[in-house]
């Protein structure tokens, strides 16, 4: 305990001078990554303060990204490494490789289906017959919550017309979603839980918001239940957002039995589910059953996104929101207040492809080159990533997320800087977290928008840098 000894200034908050220590500890090695700093009472006593002054002292430390609090287990050091600044500089390197062309890079990073497969000739007679239809019409904004026709399509087609038309509201994409949600119900210091790992949009989007994110861990079949129940305990929360299908990163959906236990704790806690429904139209398991938190949602405690752009064109931005009655009117008034409203003639074409019968046609036809492509990476990862990875057969989307392994020194960031000198492009695992350095052991490879050619070359040159 000794180098925790502080010789306090009168001119300086105590809290202040016990963070500035533990910080130069720990920046100078004589606190390790990974070591568990003393327990807040134990810490207060040694240095004659209060509790309190030890909870400011390493919530400042975990701020500034010197240390991660686990739940149940204490606060653990580690060091503010690359891994945040990565973000912006992943984002730098990702444009510059996209103005290149094409055939430049083997891209493993592909977030939505492939445009070569894409029907477009539908679309543009689709697109004529609204134009011949509506005429001028069709080009002027649309009522906020979104084109009626539209809204009333996916309430019959997807919801068997369950709900009611006025609680859909259209958006621009599911990360517009996401961002008009967080707007209409998520003030400065809420408390906002996330899946560990998640996907980095929605860290943004709490972030710029100044909400708390508390994280806990993903288990095989969803969020571990006992790491959600202590949060909630120790914690008033505002929402949890989560993905129910194929979660990105890790590619787990939940099971039947979890959303239906997170639901009852959503009522008895009073918070909020934000569900992302991601991808879920791609499951290649005839044994895994879809049903999602908002269809058993019995209390009205979900809000349910969904994006058409990545499963029908990424060109096209366009999804949409499913809000409980409370909210609706506030959501409708953050749409507003972020584009007036989503494009009317897309919104018109999309209606008429869904009830002409096509959306069907077309995502019964990507399924059957999907279940494919998702086997044929799934082999050439086993053969030739062997034992350098580990992974979880997600049984549907469009990736894969490899744990490098414990024998191999290389990290995800250093992996994406070496594979990119080779021309291939990965997504490492530190975007994925509120602590990037978390992430350092993982990177996701995805399938989508890649040859089986290309796909297997890339997967070789990965095995080389990991050898």
């Amino acid at each position: 305990m000794e180098k925790y000894k502080v010789n306090f200034q009168e001119e300086e908050n105590k809290y202040i001078q016990i963070y500035k220590n533990i910080k130069k500890l720990i920046e100078t090695s004589k606190i390790e990554e990974g070591d568990k700093l003393p327990s807040i009472r134990k810490l207060a006593d040694y240095l004659g303060v209060n509790n309190v002054t030890i909870v400011n002292a390493y919530r400042k430390l975990e701020e500034e990204g010197y240390a991660v609090q686990k739940i149940g287990s204490g606060t653990y050091a580690k060091r503010k490494n690359s891994g945040r600044g990565f973000r912006k500089e992943y984002a730098k390197v990702f444009k510059n490789a996209m103005d290149h062309p094409k055939e430049k890079y083997i891209d493993f990073t592909g977030e939505a289906t492939c445009v070569d497969f894409f029907p477009v000739d539908v679309l543009k007679k689709v697109i004529d017959e609204v134009l011949d239809r509506d005429g001028a019409e069709a080009l002027v904004y649309q009522e906020t919550l979104g084109y009626h026709g539209l809204r009333k399509s996916i309430n019959h087609f997807f919801w068997q017309g369950e709900l009611n038309d006025e609680d859909i509201l259209v958006v621009s994409g599911a990360q517009q979603g996401i961002d008009i949600v967080t707007k209409s119900i998520v003030n400065v210091n809420d408390n906002v839980i996330v899946e560990k790992p998640t996907y980095s949009g929605a860290l943004s989007v709490f972030k710029w918001k100044k909400a708390n994110i508390i994280e806990a861990d993903m288990l095989h079949d969803g969020i571990d239940i006992e790491q959600l129940k202590k949060v909630l305990k120790r914690h008033k929360i505002k929402c949890f957002y989560t993905m129910s299908y194929f979660q990105n990163p890790t590619g787990i959906s939940y099971s039947l039995d979890k959303k239906k236990k997170i639901l009852e704790l959503a009522d008895i806690y009073d918070f909020y589910i934000i569900e992302d429904d991601y991808l879920s139209e791609l499951i290649y398991n005839e044994n895994l059953q879809y049903k999602s938190f908002k269809s058993l949602d019995k209390n009205d405690r979900v809000i349910y996104i969904k994006s058409f752009s990545k499963i029908f064109l990424p060109g096209i931005r366009l999804g949409y929101l499913v809000s409980p009655v409370r909210f609706i009117e506030t959501m409708k008034n953050s749409k507003i207040n972020t584009d007036i409203s989503t494009s009317s003639l897309m919104q018109r074409t999309l209606d008429l492809y869904i009830k002409k019968g096509y959306w069907k046609e077309y995502i019964n036809k990507l399924n059957d080159i999907y279940v494919e492509k998702y086997k044929f990476t799934r082999e050439k990862i086993k053969n030739i990533l062997k034992d350098k990875v580990a992974f979880n057969e997600p049984q549907g989307g469009l990736s894969f997320y490899l744990k490098i392994s414990d024998k191999i020194k290389i990290d995800s960031i250093s992996l994406f800087y070496k594979c990119k000198e080779k021309n291939i492009l990965i997504t490492p695992g530190v975007l994925f977290y509120k602590f990037p350095h978390e992430g350092k052991r993982y990177f996701k490879v995805s399938f989508s928008q890649i040859s089986n050619e290309d796909l297997e070359k890339g997967l070789k040159i990965i095995y080389d840098v990991l050898k």
